[in-house]
C-alpha cells in the first residue's frame, strides 16, 4: 500500500465532525485550488478508537495539505472564507467557517531539531509528513470522502491502543523532548495493556531534556495527563522512569489508583487539581504553583484542600470553612488514603455546610451589652466553636443565651 492509499478493507469514517458543511467547506477550498486536503490528528485518531469499541470525543478538526501557507490563505480567502495566519512561520493557517476555527498545516519535513523546535522545510509529500509526527496513533489521515490513510502503519498501534513513536523513539524524543511527557500523557488517555517498552526507555535515557522545558508547558502537560479518567498506570511508569521526579520532585502516585477508585465510587468527576494534591501530599501550594505555573486560584483551592486534610474535620464543617471543592478534595483523598469508601452523604454534607451560616452576629452580642473590641471577638469565637461543635444545628437562641457564660 502506498502512503497515499486508502487503507483496504476500512470502511471511510462518516462521523458528524466529517460530514459538517464548515469542515467540508475547508477541504473543497483547498481541493478547488488544486491542493491536497486531508484530516489528520485527533479527528481521525478519536474517530477511530470510537469505531473500535473506546469511545473519545473529537474536540479539534485539522488538516493537512501540499500546499504552501501562502497558497493556503489565496485559496480560503478565495472561497469566502476567513483565513488567519496563526503560524505562518511553522506552516499553520487557520480558517474560520461558520464561526469555528480549522488549523491547516502544510506537509513539513524536519530538517533538524534543537530539542523543542525543529527546523523545517515546506512542501513535503504525505509520506515526509507523517514521519515526522510524535507517535503512529498522531499520523493516521483522513479524506474529505472518509478514506483513511496510514502512511506509517498507526492502525494497528491503535487498534492494540498502543503508544508507539514513529521511528526511532530516541531521535523523536531528541527533536523536541516535550514529547517525553506527551508519551505519558497519550498513554493515560489512549493506552491498554501496558506502556510500550521501547518508548518508556528512549524517555528514561533523554530525562536531562526536560530541563530545557518551560514550567508552563510542563503544567500544560501535566494538567491534561491528571485529567485521564485513569492516570494512575502512565503516572506509575513515569515514576518508574525518573520523569516524575525530574518534573515535580516528590511527588508519590501511590494515592493515584485508589483516588480514582473512591472518584467513581462517589459519582465525582475527575479533576485534575484534586489528583495533583494527592500526587504531592506533602508539597506547599506554593511549590506547587511554581513547578506548574498554576493560577492563583488553583494555589488557593490547593492551600485550602491541604488545610481541611489537616484539620480532619467531618464534610460540613471542612465546607463550611475550607469551601466545597477544598472540602470535597480532602474527603476523597482521605478515604483513598484509608481504602475505604467515600461519605454515603458527601454531597448532601458539603452542600449543608457551604450552605450554613453562624446565626449570631455581633450586633446581636452588642445588643446583649457585650462591648465592641477584643471580648467581643472573644465571644464570637466560643459562640462560633459550640455551633461548629453542634454540627451547625444550634439556633440564635440557644447561642445566644451562652453569653457571658464561657
Amino acid at each position: 500500500m502506498s502512503a497515499a492509499a486508502p487503507v483496504p478493507d476500512l470502511a471511510p469514517l462518516d462521523d458528524a465532525w466529517l460530514r459538517d458543511p464548515a469542515a467540508q467547506r475547508v477541504a473543497a477550498a483547498l481541493l478547488e485550488g488544486g491542493a491536497q486536503a486531508l484530516f489528520v490528528g485527533g479527528c481521525v485518531r478519536n474517530a477511530l478508537l470510537s469505531r473500535f469499541g473506546a469511545p473519545a470525543p473529537v474536540a479539534d478538526v485539522d488538516l493537512a495539505t501540499d500546499a504552501r501557507p501562502e497558497r493556503t490563505v489565496e485559496l480560503l480567502t478565495r472561497a469566502g472564507l476567513r483565513a488567519v495566519p496563526t503560524g505562518i512561520a511553522h506552516g499553520t493557517v487557520t480558517a474560520v467557517a461558520d464561526g469555528r476555527p480549522f488549523e491547516i498545516t502544510t506537509f513539513r519535513a524536519d530538517l533538524r531539531g534543537h530539542g523543542r523546535h525543529a527546523e523545517v522545510a515546506f512542501g513535503a509529500d504525505l509520506a515526509q509528513d507523517a514521519a515526522r509526527r510524535d507517535f503512529t496513533m498522531n499520523a493516521l489521515y483522513a479524506r474529505p470522502d472518509g478514506a483513511v490513510l496510514d502512511p506509517v502503519g498507526g492502525l494497528p498501534d491503535l487498534r492494540a491502543r498502543r503508544v508507539r513513536f514513529i521511528g526511532d523513539a530516541g531521535r523523536r524524543i531528541r527533536e523536541d523532548y516535550l514529547r517525553i511527557l506527551r508519551f505519558f500523557r497519550f498513554h493515560a488517555w489512549y493506552g491498554a495493556n501496558g506502556i510500550d517498552p521501547e518508548g518508556l526507555a528512549a524517555c528514561a535515557e533523554g530525562l536531562d531534556g526536560l530541563d530545557r522545558l518551560s514550567r508552563e508547558r510542563i503544567g500544560h502537560e501535566m494538567r491534561r495527563l491528571l485529567a485521564a479518567p485513569d492516570p494512575a498506570p502512565a503516572l506509575a511508569a513515569m515514576a518508574a522512569c525518573g520523569a516524575l521526579a525530574r518534573v515535580l520532585p516528590g511527588a508519590d502516585p501511590a494515592l493515584i489508583a485508589p483516588l480514582t477508585h473512591v472518584e467513581a465510587l462517589a459519582g465525582a468527576a475527575p479533576d485534575w487539581l484534586r489528583r495533583l494534591a494527592a500526587l504531592a501530599p506533602g508539597a506547599d501550594a506554593d511549590e506547587l504553583a511554581r513547578a506548574l505555573r498554576l493560577s492563583n486560584a488553583e494555589r488557593r483551592r490547593l492551600a485550602a484542600a491541604a488545610a481541611a486534610r489537616e484539620a480532619a474535620e467531618p464534610p460540613a464543617r471542612a465546607a463550611w470553612r475550607h469551601g466545597p471543592d477544598a472540602a470535597r478534595d480532602a474527603a476523597l483523598i482521605d478515604a483513598a488514603a484509608r481504602a475505604a469508601p467515600p461519605p454515603a452523604d458527601l454531597e448532601a454534607e458539603l452542600a449543608r455546610g457551604a450552605g450554613a451560616r453562624m446565626p449570631v452576629r455581633a450586633r446581636d452580642l452588642a445588643a446583649r451589652g457585650v462591648a465592641p473590641g477584643p471580648q467581643m471577638g472573644a465571644e464570637l469565637r466560643r459562640l462560633e466553636e459550640a455551633w461548629l461543635d453542634s454540627d451547625m444545628r444550634l439556633d440564635a437562641e440557644a447561642l445566644l443565651a451562652r453569653v457571658g457564660k464561657g
